[in-house]
């Protein structure tokens, strides 16, 4: 049933396709297939899925994650954002965000039923960043208000989106949904650390002082 299903749907887009071509029309970025409110993931094994499900909703706070992170690293690349290791090693924030982004492409492949995975080495890459500026910065004794300065907030608002992918894509796993690797899971976890980390770090070399919460009901 299910392979009779798939090959319908693959003959309705071949056939989209072609009344297309004939009636010389360009090729569009749309095939209408999910007007019904379902689509398909990765391997479409299991025919097309209600665009509500729980995997699907994974699947597109990661998109939303990614492209919030376009905007921030555009934004810290205009600005020369960079970390000073020594007199010959900086790292630039845009570098960092795009290394993110990339790997967040191999997060969805996997949670879509792909092989592919989050290797060591990603993971490694940002524990490293976690830990430098860490060494650079005052110990949190307390929960931060956000803000200071334009890009520090943004990241910190990409912060709560990455926790916001993480609690999606563990729902889906203690759902029975797709297998996700060790490492990527603790990928996730780290994300939202090195985001709050670089935030931090954006208002430290602007001498800007954090900002805690008051608790004043007065």
């Amino acid at each position: 049933m299910v392979r009779h299903m798939k090959k319908i749907y693959q003959d309705k887009k071949v056939a989209s396709r072609a009344t297309r071509r004939r009636r010389g029309e360009k090729p569009t970025l749309y095939t209408g297939v999910g007007d019904s409110g379902t689509t398909t993931l990765f391997h479409c094994e299991q025919g097309r899925i209600s665009k509500s499900a729980d995997i699907i909703e994974a699947l597109g706070v990661l998109d939303e994650l990614n492209a919030y992170i376009g905007i921030v690293k555009v934004y810290a690349k205009e600005r020369e954002m960079k970390i000073v290791i020594n007199s010959k090693k900086k790292i630039l924030y845009s570098e960092i965000l795009n290394d993110i982004q990339q790997t967040l492409f191999v997060v969805q492949a996997e949670i879509a039923g792909s092989p592919m995975t989050v290797g060591k080495k990603e993971l490694n890459k940002i524990e490293d960043v976690i830990s430098y500026i860490s060494s650079l910065l005052p110990p949190i004794k307390s929960f931060t208000v956000s803000g200071g300065s334009v890009l520090s907030a943004e990241l910190d608002y990409t912060r709560t989106l990455a926790r916001r992918c993480e609690r999606r894509i563990i729902s889906v796993v203690d759902g029975g949904g797709n297998k996700i690797g060790k490492v990527t899971l603790a990928y996730l976890n780290r994300l939202s650390s090195i985001l709050f980390a670089m935030s931090r770090y954006a208002n430290h070399v602007l001498s800007i002082q954090e900002e805690h919460p008051k608790y004043n009901l007065q």
